[in-house]
C-alpha cells in the first residue's frame, strides 16, 4: 500500500458517468487487488497462501473426517503440495450452476461448504475465499480428489480451469491434494522458506493433538513427522524451554470447557521474565493482533489473582497492585474453538465476537482462583513475584521521575547534544525516531510535531554489534547518543522501566544503506535490549519511495508495485510527474510529516520476534565473525536479491 495517499484522481477534467464504473468478474478482484486478501504480495503474504490450504485439511480433522496431512515443498523452492484423508471436496455437479462442485470452491469467490455448521461445525475458513485466493494467486494449480472409489483431477491457470473435471482411475482412498505454484507475476518474490513452513505446521501440531502432520522439503531431503498427543500443553514447556526462561512455580495452570460447539483451552506459567508472552487461536488459527478471547484470558488471570489477594487480605503498604503487574513473566496459551469467529479481514490476524471476552474470562477466573487456593506454597510463590514486579515497577518510577525533570541544564547534561528532544514529559505519550543522517535528522525535525516527537540523527552506518564485548560496543559514540537518549542504561545497567519514549522508530533510506542501517540497529536491540521489541516499542517506519503528481494532486508509492498500481488508476488523458526519492534528504518536512511522521497518515511495522532461537541463529549467521556461514546464506537466498550491497 501507498505509505499515504492524499487523495483518489480528480474528476474536474472528466465526467463521471455510468460506464466508468468496473465490475470485476471471477477471481479478477483478487489479482487486482492481491492484499486485501492475504494481507500484502511479500514473503508473509506468498506463506499465507500455504496457510490457506493447510487450513482447509486441518478442518477436516475438526469434522473428525481427517487425522493426517502432508505438505511437500518441492525441489524449486516455488511450489507446494498440501494433502489431506478427508472426505475429498465433492465433485458432483452443483445444480445451481450447472458444473462439477470442484471447479465453483476452487474458481468461486465465497463458495463452499462451512457458511453453516451442517459439514463443519468448527473451522478456521468461514469466508469461502482461501482455496480460490491461492488458485487466484498461482501460476498453476492442480486439484486432485479421492472420493467416491475414484480418483478425480483438474487444472486451473491464474484461478481458471484449463481442463473439466475428470475421473482418471478407481480408487479406495479419499482425500484432497493440492499442488500450486504462486504466480510470479504477483509476488515479489516466489521462494518458500522451508523452516518457515515447518514452524508453522509444528505450532498446528500442538494445537491439534491427535492431528499427525507430515513436511517434506525435497531440497533438504528431509522428512519431519510432527504430532503432539499432549497438545497445547507440551506447547507451553517447549515455549519456556525455547527461550531459556525460569518458571516460578513447576506446575502448570491448565482450564478447560467444551460445551456445544464453543471449546475454550488455557495452559499458563509465572516466569521471572519481565515481559507477558500469550499466544492465542482460533479453531487453530493463530491471532497475532489477539481480540475479544485474549482479552478476557487477561482479564481473567487478573481478577482471579486480585481476588485471591483480598480474600487472603494480601496487603503491602504504600504499594498498589496493576494488572501488569499481576501478568508479567506470564508465558500463557489460549486455544479457542467457535462455531462462527468474526475475524478482522481474511488473514484473521484479531478475534471481533464480542461474546468471547467474557466467556473465556469466566473460564479462566473461577478456575485459577480455585487452583490458587488448593495450591497455598505455589500461590505464595506468585504472589511474592507479583510483589517484586510492582516494586520494580513504583521503584522505576521514581527514578524516572528524577531522570525526566527535563529543566534547561539537565537538558544539556544528561542528554547527547544532537538530540532534538520533545517537549514533553511523559514517556507514554513520546516517541522517539532514529534518522539516518543530519540532512534527513533536520528535515525529520521541521516536520515532527515537536511536542511528542524527539529526532536522534545517527552519522553513517553504526557498529555492528554481534559478537562483541559491551566494553568495546560502549566506545562507539554512535552507540553511546542512543543508550543515552534511551535513558534504559545498557548491560547489567539496563532496566527498560527507565526508557524515556513509548515508541521507538527507525527511520532509513529506501535504499540498501537504509536496510544495512536498519539491520545494524535491529541487531544492537536483539542483542542488548530485547526487552524493549518483546513489550512493542520498536518501529520500522515505511518512508515512501515514490511521489506521483497529476496537477495539484498527489499520492505516494511505497514501492515499484504502488507506484504501478496508482499509475494504472489515473484517466488515460492525464501524464503523470513521477519523482523518486533516493532518500530521505530530497524530501521536504511537509511531505515526509504526511507521509511518514503524521500518526494519522503514516504507517510503522512493529518489530516482533515470533522465535528467539530463530532469530539468534539469523543475526548470527548474518552479522556474526564467520564469512563462510554468512557465504553460504547469501548463496542460498540469491534468487531472491535484486539488489546486493556489497
Amino acid at each position: 500500500m501507498p505509505a499515504a495517499t492524499k487523495s483518489k484522481p480528480s474528476s474536474h477534467s472528466k465526467s463521471y458517468v455510468a460506464d466508468d464504473i468496473e465490475v470485476l468478474e471471477g477471481l479478477e478482484p483478487v489479482r487486482r487487488r492481491p492484499s486485501m486478501y492475504i494481507g500484502g504480495v511479500d514473503t508473509r503474504g506468498l506463506h499465507h497462501l500455504v496457510w490457506e490450504i493447510v487450513d482447509n485439511s486441518v478442518d477436516e480433522f475438526l469434522a473428525g473426517e481427517a487425522d493426517q496431512i502432508k505438505v511437500t515443498l518441492h525441489k524449486d523452492g516455488t511450489s507446494i503440495t498440501v494433502e489431506d484423508n478427508g472426505r475429498g471436496i465433492p465433485v458432483d455437479r452443483h445444480k445451481k450452476l450447472k458444473k462439477s462442485a470442484l471447479e465453483v470452491i476452487l474458481t468461486t469467490l465465497h463458495a463452499g461448504g462451512k457458511f453453516s455448521n451442517k459439514n463443519y461445525a468448527r473451522s478456521g475458513g468461514l469466508h469461502g475465499v482461501g482455496s480460490s485466493v491461492v488458485n487466484a494467486l498461482s501460476s498453476e494449480m492442480v486439484a486432485t480428489v479421492h472420493r467416491g472409489g475414484h480418483e478425480w483431477t483438474q487444472r486451473y491457470k491464474r484461478g481458471k480451469p484449463t481442463t473439466p473435471v475428470k475421473k482418471v482411475k478407481p480408487f479406495r482412498g479419499h482425500g484432497t491434494i493440492i499442488h500450486f505454484r504462486p504466480d510470479d507475476d504477483i509476488f515479489r518474490r516466489v521462494h518458500f522458506h522451508a523452516d518457515t513452513i515447518r514452524q508453522h505446521l509444528e505450532d498446528i501440531s500442538y494445537i491439534h493433538a491427535g492431528l499427525k502432520i507430515t513436511f517434506v522439503d525435497e531440497a533438504k531431503g528431509e522428512r519431519y513427522e510432527l504430532a503432539h498427543p499432549d497438545g497445547i500443553k507440551a506447547y507451553l514447556d517447549k515455549l519456556i524451554a525455547d527461550e531459556s526462561k525460569k518458571v516460578v512455580h513447576e506446575q502448570r495452570f491448565a482450564a478447560e470447557k467444551d460445551e456445544k460447539a464453543v471449546r475454550v483451552e488455557v495452559v499458563l506459567k509465572w516466569t521471572e521474565a519481565i515481559d507477558e508472552q500469550l499466544r492465542s487461536y482460533v479453531n487453530g488459527i493463530r491471532t497475532r493482533a489477539g481480540g475479544t478471547h485474549e482479552s478476557g484470558l487477561r482479564s481473567g488471570i487478573a481478577r482471579a489473582v486480585k481476588n485471591y489477594m483480598d480474600v487472603h487480605n494480601i496487603k503491602q503498604k504504600g504499594l498498589s497492585i496493576t494488572p501488569d503487574d499481576i501478568r508479567e513473566g506470564v508465558v500463557g496459551i489460549l486455544s479457542a474453538f467457535h462455531p462462527e469467529p468474526m475475524f478482522q479481514g481474511q488473514t484473521k490476524d484479531k478475534l471481533n465476537n464480542p461474546e468471547m471476552s467474557s466467556l473465556v474470562e469466566g473460564v479462566v477466573r473461577p478456575t485459577l482462583e480455585t487452583w490458587l487456593n488448593n495450591n497455598p506454597s505455589l500461590a505464595d510463590a506468585i504472589i511474592g513475584r507479583i510483589i517484586l514486579a510492582a516494586r520494580a515497577r513504583l521503584a522505576s518510577r521514581e527514578a524516572v521521575s528524577e531522570v525526566r525533570r527535563k529543566t534547561p541544564g539537565s537538558r544539556k547534561t544528561n542528554l547527547p547534544g544532537k538530540l532534538l528532544d520533545c517537549r514533553s514529559n511523559d514517556a507514554g505519550k513520546s516517541e522517539l525516531f532514529i534518522v539516518e543522517g543530519d540532512s534527513a535528522g533536520g528535515t525529520a525535525a521541521a516536520g515532527r510535531d515537536s511536542l511528542t516527537q524527539a529526532v536522534l540523527p545517527l552519522r553513517g552506518k553504526i557498529l555492528n554489534t554481534e559478537s562483541l564485548a559491551l566494553a568495546r560496543i560502549l566506545q562507539n559514540n554512535e552507540i553511546k547518543d542512543l543508550v543515552q537518549a534511551l535513558g534504559t542504561g545498557i548491560g547489567p545497567n539496563f532496566d527498560p522501566h527507565l526508557i524515556r519514549y513509548n515508541r521507538i522508530i527507525l527511520l532509513m533510506d529506501a535504499d540498501s544503506d537504509g536496510y544495512h542501517i536498519s539491520t545494524l540497529l535491529l541487531t544492537f536491540f536483539f542483542r542488548h535490549m530485547r526487552d524493549l521489541i518483546q513489550q512493542g516499542r520498536l518501529f520500522l517506519a515505511q518512508p515512501p519511495l515514490y511521489r506521483i503528481t497529476v496537477g495539484k494532486q498527489s499520492w505516494y508509492a511505497g514501492d515499484d508495485r504502488d507506484r504501478d498500481e496508482i499509475l494504472a488508476s489515473l484517466p488515460a488523458n492525464r501524464t503523470p510527474d513521477i519523482q523518486r526519492f533516493k532518500g530521505l534528504g530530497e524530501m521536504n518536512a511537509i511531505q515526509l510529516q504526511e507521509t511518514t511522521l503524521d500518526p494519522k497518515t503514516r504507517t510503522l511495522l512493529r518489530v516482533d520476534i515470533d522465535s528467539v532461537l530463530a532469530a539468534d541463529e539469523t543475526f548470527s549467521q548474518l552479522l556474526g565473525k564467520d564469512p563462510a556461514e554468512r557465504y553460504r546464506v547469501i548463496m542460498e537466498q540469491a534468487s531472491e536479491i535484486d539488489d546486493l550491497d556489497v
